[in-house]
């Protein structure tokens, strides 16, 4: 059959990657944001920080990591040992892309005395120049566990460093990157749907633009959101963050409603990561069938890199997260 076919019979390249995942001893872990199919056929679905947690901890001696490219890689950083699969190797990050390493280099150097705070959403490079790493879940608690009087300087989204610093009281120095994503969402257009539907609640990610967390009900990562909705007694929900949590908050909540807030483009209801959605079920097939493409890193640069994220999971473990 060829891989054209393969989207006319679902049910087949189902059961050939539950054959294939238990012959090559694989887990499939998969980000919130991925397609419906990928989130269903995965092992783990999450966050960031519990992809990461989840690659310290699998026994599988593969792990396909159905996300961006460095959410494989930081999978690679945390277990050198296993061999870590990427249904499609282009599927990049927007976030990361706006962060070159030479150039943080050179920003970090040109401020010295700063303690380097870096969010995930970075190339492995990026990561070897950083103290701490963060994700949306921790980033308040690992920064107000530095002491108040640190000077920090703060990569690469803007607007995830703007906000921590209006919730700690903090005055990070920032880089100047964000997520194509979460910029792209129209205020007017959300102000429409509080119209449209009067009750409902805007749960808003801290990659947002301020003027969106402003009028938020609640501001929290992928993994917030969707607890938050789960946990409220509201029945309606505006979510601006990428569509593809929706998934996993109606299947939680099939009696709740869960509206995606529009971006600015007139010609799309929702707001996706045109990445994310590279990976689909064919690509997962090929694979786990081939082995490609494998995530593979310097061992130089892993053993600087994984540093700064050891020291986010110890944080967090210590902050029960």
């Amino acid at each position: 059959m060829s891989v054209n076919n393969f989207s006319e019979n679902k049910e087949f390249l189902i059961d050939k990657i539950n054959l294939l995942r238990k012959e090559k001893d694989a887990i499939i872990l998969a980000h919130f944001y991925q397609n419906e199919e990928i989130q269903d056929i995965a092992d783990y679905v999450g966050d960031s920080l519990a992809l990461a947690q989840w690659a310290t901890k699998t026994t599988q001696k593969i792990i396909v990591l159905c996300g961006v490219h460095f959410m494989g890689e930081t999978a690679k950083i945390l277990s050198p040992e296993k061999k870590v699969l990427i249904p499609d190797l282009e599927a990049g990050c927007s976030l990361a892309d706006s962060c070159p390493a030479d150039e943080f280099k050179e920003f970090i150097k040109n401020n010295p005395n700063h303690t380097v705070v870096s969010y995930v959403n970075t190339t492995a490079a990026v990561k070897a120049l950083t103290d701490i790493v963060v994700t949306s879940t921790n980033a308040k608690q690992i920064i107000d566990s530095l002491p108040k009087e640190r000077k920090i300087i703060f990569g690469p989204d803007k607007n995830l460093g703007n906000y921590i610093n209006s919730i700690t009281g903090r005055n990070m120095l920032l880089w100047d990157g964000a997520c194509h994503v979460h910029e792209q969402f129209s205020l007017e257009k959300i102000l429409a749907l509080k119209k449209q539907y009067p009750n409902a609640l805007l749960l808003a990610h801290p990659e947002c633009r301020n003027y969106i967390l402003e009028i938020a009900d609640h501001v929290g990562s992928t993994s917030s959101i969707l607890k938050f909705g789960t946990q409220s007694e509201n029945k309606e929900f505006i979510v601006a963050t990428e569509a593809g949590i929706l998934h996993e908050m109606k299947k939680q909540n099939p009696h709740k409603t869960f509206i995606p807030a529009p971006p600015e483009d007139a010609g799309c209801a929702c707001n996706e990561c045109a990445y994310m959605k590279m990976n689909t079920l064919e690509k997962l097939y090929l694979c786990l069938k081939n082995e490609e493409p494998e995530i593979t890193i310097d061992e130089e640069l892993r053993i600087k890199a994984v540093k700064p994220i050891q020291r986010m999971l110890e944080i967090s473990a210590e902050h029960g997260l």
